[in-house]
């Protein structure tokens, strides 16, 4: 998928922000002339810098530089945002995007963000200026976030409440995930009464919520794949969900908000049962029915991690029910049942025996015709030195290798641009050379120009990795054809290998936090024929 991003830096070249307009959180805009001011909140309500209390002020410059203070680094600064130890203060996300900050001068620049629902430990004293009434908070590990609409030091907000399941790191899937039937769902903002889920959706729904529910446990999806407990106490009570700041609202009806598009993906973070039919309530809280939706069942394929003393080559099966083989007490091939599909396996030396078997280094034997094989390096980069991390990604091979300086540690399948070695800027090709990852994101909404009918509103796409301009790394979960061509740019990657690969390489997006920016540090993405 090859996307817009939305940069975290203001300063960024024009191109690079046509997705839309850059816009600053709700109180978080400071003037040139502002001061700034350090208050404290007492338990017996006093309030520490207020306008009738004596306290430290903080004077900007125009330059939006704080002042040094005598007591340490000036309160506000970049050297006042370091790793602090959790005193029981947790502020709440309650936008789409809740921007963490360098400083609170005019000219801070953005570490990252929290996703509406992250509770974090918070560190005080607030920090009042005219760019924050509601005042800055220090978060670990670092920066700064400001109290107002995108994030409260109530954190029982609702739309913080309703918010509070998050997406699983370290894992192929951070959400369940669904897409669009013929007829898509609507977007329920309430739980309806059969008799307003038969109005608005112009038929009776039992007889097709009862089949779901039976089609589901006779495949033996529940349980497995989603679970239907009771609904969420936020809804139980007929209660209306409200939208985090930064989720477009649209006009709404007595129950519901009108349809999704018929070409919508959707991330789900809890399911349950009401009115004795399936309900998701959505990353972006929409209740929808799942009778509605295609249930999404993340890809099996992985790559093959490569451990200590472990080196290419490494391969993969191509077809199906491929004759597995181990040794018998001579050391000569028995036949052990068969490979899996696309199952990565670790060659001894990808050297032929007879009978065109190789040798795996579990001691087992798969024929070479049936492998797709990925080989170890002649030559190497210049920049493959010491413990410095870079990625290898081939367009001919569809294959991305992960390295640590000349040691490979990771390899796998993966889908580049569909046009394959054509020219980026004319074609769905994925662009070619030497990058670095400069932002990250556990997951991201994107739309307008993928895969299916070239329109998909992929919502939450999983462990986000931009590299080039709109060009990133990222899960896939609207395909399952890795090892082909297939995006419009970017490099797709598996569930699993996508959710390694986000923890592994620099920058690190920090616990709680779901997306990070550092145009200095991040791992080399190297894209070669």
């Amino acid at each position: 998928m090859r996307r817009k991003p939305v940069l975290f830096l203001a300063f960024l070249p024009t191109f690079a922000l046509a997705c839309g307009k850059h816009l600053d959180p709700p109180g978080a805009t400071l003037s040139p002339s502002a001061t700034a001011r350090v208050t404290e909140l007492r338990a017996d309500g006093t309030v520490l810098g207020a306008d009738t209390t004596p306290a430290n002020s903080v004077a900007i410059s125009n330059s939006g530089k704080v002042a040094p203070s005598a007591n340490g680094p000036a309160p506000g600064s970049a050297d006042d945002n370091l790793p602090f130890t959790p005193d029981g203060t947790r502020i709440a996300s309650v936008a789409w995007r809740t921007w963490i900050y360098t400083d609170v001068g005019k000219q801070r620049t953005r570490y990252g963000y929290l996703r509406v629902g992250a509770v974090v430990d918070a560190r005080g004293p607030a920090i009042v200026n005219e760019g924050c009434e509601g005042g800055w908070y220090r978060v670990n590990p670092r920066g700064f976030v400001c109290i107002g609409l995108g994030a409260s030091l109530k954190v029982d907000e609702p739309v913080a409440v309703a918010s509070a399941n998050r997406p699983i790191r370290g894992h192929g899937s951070p959400y369940l995930y669904a897409l669009s039937n013929e007829t898509p769902p609507l977007l329920y903002f309430k739980l309806p009464s059969k008799a307003q889920m038969n109005e608005s959706e112009g038929a009776d729904v039992s007889q097709r919520a009862a089949n779901f529910r039976e089609r589901m446990r006779a495949f033996g999806k529940i349980g497995k794949l989603f679970e239907l407990g009771e609904p969420p106490d936020f809804l139980a009570q007929g209660q209306k969900l409200e939208k985090p700041y930064g989720v477009k609202t649209t006009l709404r009806y007595v129950t519901h908000a009108g349809p999704a598009s018929a070409d919508s993906g959707f991330a789900i973070a809890k399911t349950f049962l009401w009115q004795e039919r399936a309900f998701g309530l959505t990353s972006e809280l929409d209740v929808i029915a799942l009778d509605r939706v295609k249930l999404v069942e993340p890809s099996e394929f992985h790559g093959v991690e490569l451990l200590e003393g472990e080196t290419l080559p490494v391969a993969f099966v191509k077809d199906r029910s491929v004759p597995k083989y181990g040794p018998d007490a001579a050391g000569n091939p028995v036949s052990r049942g068969a490979f899996g599909y696309r199952e990565g396996v670790k060659l001894l030396n990808g050297k032929r025996r007879t009978g065109g078997l190789m040798e795996l280094r579990d001691g087992n034997f798969v024929p070479s015709e049936f492998l797709r094989i990925l080989p170890a390096r002649e030559s190497f980069p210049s920049f493959a030195t010491g413990d410095r991390k870079w990625l290898d990604i081939s367009i001919r091979q569809q294959s991305l290798v992960a390295y640590v300086g000349k040691r490979a540690v990771y390899a796998t399948l993966v889908s580049t641009g569909r046009a394959g070695m054509g020219d980026p800027e004319t074609t769905l090709s994925t662009v070619r050379g030497t990058f670095m990852i400069y932002q990250k994101e556990v997951s991201s909404t994107m739309d307008g120009d993928e895969d299916r009918s070239d329109s998909f509103n992929l919502r939450d796409v999983p462990f986000v990795q931009y590299f080039h301009k709109g060009y990133a790394l990222h899960g896939t979960y609207w395909h399952d054809e890795f090892g082909k061509v297939r995006s419009h740019g970017c490099v797709n990657l598996a569930a699993d290998d996508a959710a390694w690969l986000f923890e592994w390489t620099d920058p690190t997006v920090p616990a709680d936090w779901h997306g990070v920016l550092n145009k200095e540090r991040g791992t080399v993405v190297y894209i070669h024929g």
